[in-house]
């Protein structure tokens, strides 16, 4: 149970100060310990940022997983459409998912290497579950295309264009507008019109 009161405060102050204004001092004082009664539970502060990061990873993954397998898959634009609704309401409501997004944008550099594996990890999940969705709706005819990758990486491109708004942007008329032009073309071109 320490452990994840630990990984609690410490995802909150990672999310406030980042990696480097996150002091294990605060986030025992957080959790009623000593600095030292940590290294109990965690090898030092990049294991435990790590382990908090990977949490957040899982959310996110979990999330996605869950969502797949509750669509019916005979409706493609309210499906994916509401993927994008998904990934906005999880990154704009969830503190892990705030923290995941800000990390994978901004990691702290000597930890590059393995957030980044940690991104890449999720990002190929992801795009196997879409392909494989995107096959089905070829098969079912549903769809207007050849082969499951290209709309696929279309539909990847939509979605990182929203996160981009997430990181940078501050202003939901813009989210909004972006989110609509962008899914009106990517569905135009997909759709059987």
């Amino acid at each position: 149970m320490k452990s994840n009161e630990i990984k609690e405060a410490a995802l909150k102050f990672f999310t406030i100060h980042g990696y480097e204004g996150a002091s294990l001092s605060l986030i025992a004082e957080e959790v009623g310990m000593k600095k030292q009664s940590i290294y109990a539970h965690f090898k030092g502060k990049d294991d435990l940022f790590l382990q908090v990061l990977r949490d957040a990873k899982e959310t996110e993954l979990s999330s996605k997983l869950q969502y797949f397998s509750e669509i019916d898959s005979q409706s493609p634009e309210k499906d994916l459409y509401g993927f994008l609704q998904l990934v906005i309401d999880l990154f704009q409501k969830n503190e892990q998912l705030k923290f995941w997004l800000r990390m994978s944008f901004f990691p702290p550099a000597h930890l590059a290497k393995a957030i980044e594996k940690e991104v890449i990890d999720i990002e190929e999940k992801v795009q196997a579950i879409l392909e494989s969705k995107f096959q089905d709706w070829i098969n079912a005819k549903l769809i207007v295309e050849d082969a499951a990758i290209t709309p696929t990486y279309a539909f990847l491109g939509v979605v990182d264009s929203i996160l981009l708004e997430l990181v940078y942007g501050n202003d939901e008329k813009r989210l909004k507008d972006k989110l609509t032009a962008s899914w009106k073309v990517f569905w135009r071109g997909i759709s059987q019109k």
